[in-house]
């Protein structure tokens, strides 16, 4: 049986409770406190990672106690530090024997510090957590980042455990529609609640010019080099290849002055990021394709760009890094399936004194090619009146605590439900 390490204690209550509008968040939550149990494959980059510390984040603030399953990684401590309690299982095993494993170790890990509700973020987790809440007697609830692949009978019930949580919360509307058209989830059952934005956290009035030529510097960029920020972990459904051949189609056409520097995570497990690089060199665009990962301090590099980008090619919820991006007034330019039309406000939905970015066709090099093209063409002023827009967008949509809440309730509504079936019973 896999072994269970915790890697940080539970944060005492005095602890938690002293973080910045802590005090605001506890008046609003129904007592008494519960304790959520958060599964999750690793806690490194992505969207579900990210928003594992998020939740932790949140319950802890609000005087409730979070505990994070999942196999590990770079911001395990800073979820630790939160006040949530870390223990690593491989979570982001696919094996049916390990899924069971799981299963009966989250089971006990319920068991053992009375979690109220169990809330996976990802399909091989959702299995598991789906047994264990059930043997346990408590509810599950899940968070759908993106439209999973679908493609045959295997893909659709794999994808499946994500539908059977008491309550479904998905990133944005187009995400919602899928899952109740794929799996007739009804729509009582789903929640849309697009992720949060550290505002104060990414503000252009907070990054010196010293940290922005730090970033550059690190990335080789020349002086007068235009850099064009390629957000999203290196997979397939994120659109890199879609990146290349952009490049390529600008460096047909005589642009100059311009570098695409890709920052998302590389695992390297899958073929992709080979594929990727041939890409590149059939197409010639070494000299204006860099990947060099995660960036040490994310503001100054989105400060760093006159454009961010996401060319996802599979449906998306809200990115973080995109939404991050506009916060830091930075011009966007997103797929069809990396943002929907209430994410980057963009002609013809919108009228271009209103407009927030450049919105394409997901797959279509051509028009991505075109979309640089127009926006890097216009004056400084334009680009930036275009992203303070996005900034002010953020802000009012993606920032409050509007967010905090309706999971706070969700988590408050199952654990309600379920104690109400419990004494009926």
């Amino acid at each position: 049986m896999a072994k269970t390490v915790i890697a940080a204690p539970p944060a005492q209550e005095s602890s938690r409770t002293t973080r910045a509008g802590a005090a605001g968040m506890l008046a609003k939550v129904p007592r008494p406190t519960f304790c959520v149990l958060i599964t999750v494959p690793s806690l490194d980059a992505g969207a579900a990672d990210e928003d594992a510390m998020q939740l932790a984040r949140t319950l802890t603030d609000s005087g409730h106690r979070a505990i994070v399953v999942s196999g590990g990684g770079r911001i395990e401590r800073d979820v630790a530090a939160c006040g949530a309690e870390t223990i690593r299982l491989n979570m982001a095993s696919r094996n049916p024997v390990n899924i069971a494993l799981n299963a009966f170790i989250l089971r006990s890990l319920i068991e053992r510090h009375r979690c109220a509700v169990v809330h996976a973020l990802a399909r091989g987790p959702a299995w598991s957590a789906l047994a264990a809440a059930r043997l346990a007697g408590v509810p599950l609830v899940t968070t759908w980042y993106n439209a999973f692949r679908d493609q045959n009978v295997f893909k659709h019930l794999y994808n499946s455990g994500m539908a059977r949580g008491e309550r479904v919360i998905a990133m944005s509307d187009q995400i919602a529609e899928t899952i109740t058209e794929r799996y007739a989830v009804t729509p009582e059952r789903i929640v849309v609640a697009p992720p949060r934005v550290d505002v104060a956290r990414f503000d252009p009035a907070y990054v010196t010019s010293h940290r922005v030529q730090a970033m550059r510097a690190a990335w080789g960029v020349k002086p007068d080099t235009r850099v064009i920020l390629v957000v999203g972990r290196i997979l397939r459904r994120k659109g890199h290849h879609v990146i290349v051949r952009a490049a390529h189609r600008l460096k047909e056409v005589g642009l100059r002055d311009f570098l695409f520097v890709l920052v998302g995570d590389d695992q390297g497990r899958s073929s992709y990021s080979g594929e990727l690089w041939d890409l590149v060199l059939a197409t010639d665009t070494s000299d204006v394709i860099r990947i060099p990962g995660p960036p040490t301090d994310a503001p100054a590099a989105y400060s760093a760009a006159v454009a961010v980008v996401a060319a996802s090619v599979q449906l998306e919820g809200p990115q973080r890094s995109l939404l991050e991006a506009m916060a830091m007034a930075r011009p966007v330019i997103a797929s069809d399936l990396a943002a929907g039309p209430e994410t980057v406000l963009a002609p013809p939905a919108v009228a271009e004194d209103r407009m927030t970015g450049v919105r394409f066709a997901s797959g279509n090099d051509a028009e991505l090619a075109a979309a640089l093209i127009k926006l890097l063409s216009i004056t400084e002023a334009a680009r930036r009146a275009i992203g303070w827009r996005g900034r002010e967008h953020v802000a009012a949509r993606y920032s409050g605590a509007a967010a905090i809440a309706k999971v706070l309730a969700v988590y408050a509504e199952v654990a309600r439900l379920e104690r109400l079936l419990a004494d009926k019973a």
